[in-house]
């Protein structure tokens, strides 16, 4: 399967977005609502590119859209350029005082008119829904998009603590302008309005998730253990093991 994206042409996978595609190719695209491992939204629409199928261009969304043979994609044109300006500019004037929105408007030369320019805003989020996905691809659907209009957020129900939250922090993680914020302050995390008791690795000491997290896995895998110990440290613990089946190995 063939694609042509800036006239470099491209060996496509059956399935695969033009996102996915352009990703594994290093042709950049830029994007905010899209992460490797869920399923692209289309909701920031910075990822907009120029398609041409036999005679008819259209402009998609390179998330959603799935690669056809013979496809020929433009990802920079002037019209491109102009429709993405227009949205980072739309993002500005939501969240003016974010950083990683500042960034990217920098990046693009987007300047909003000074009229419009609020110094007091404290609005991060875009909306994108990556949080709710997150929390929804863990099992526990905690938050949700709320509202209509200009009253749309992600929230929990009744914006109280929820009883599903297990303070993993996987909704923070993927949010692509920080817009979800929560402290880890001794032995406890905050986040949504809900505190949690934070586990100590057993290897390096440090604190890396809460009970309610660690449980919620356990439960899922069909395990119990009685082990706790960090993503870093259990990384080394196998290289470790590895190495010293490899040692006895070439030993004998």
């Amino acid at each position: 399967m063939k694609i042509k994206i800036d006239d470099n042409l491209y060996e496509g996978i059956p399935g695969e977005t033009l996102m996915e595609l352009a990703k594994r190719n290093n042709v950049d695209i830029p994007n905010l609502c899209h992460k490797t491992g869920f399923e692209g939204q289309g909701r920031c629409r910075l990822c907009m590119v120029e398609v041409n199928e036999g005679r008819r261009t259209k402009v998609v969304s390179s998330c959603v859209f799935p690669i056809k043979d013979g496809l020929e994609v433009v990802t920079n044109s002037d019209k491109i350029k102009k429709m993405r300006k227009d949205i980072i500019l739309l993002l500005l004037l939501k969240t003016p005082n974010n950083q990683y929105i500042k960034k990217l408007a920098e990046e693009y030369e987007v300047i909003p008119p000074e009229r419009y320019e609020d110094k007091t805003s404290t609005e991060d989020c875009i909306l994108c829904g990556l949080c709710v996905k997150a929390c929804e691809k863990m099992g526990t659907s905690a938050i949700s998009l709320v509202n209509r209009g200009t009253t749309k957020k992600v929230s929990t129900p009744y914006d109280d603590s929820s009883k599903d939250c297990i303070g993993c922090g996987a909704c923070a993680e993927v949010c692509p302008t920080r817009a979800i914020k929560f402290t880890d302050k001794d032995n406890t995390r905050t986040i949504w309005n809900k505190e949690f008791n934070l586990v100590k690795c057993e290897s390096c000491g440090k604190y890396y998730t809460t009970k309610e997290a660690l449980n919620f896995i356990n439960k899922k895998l069909g395990e119990e253990s009685s082990e706790h110990i960090c993503e870093s440290c259990r990384k080394k613990s196998i290289s470790e093991k590895f190495k010293e089946s490899y040692k006895d190995y070439v030993s004998h």
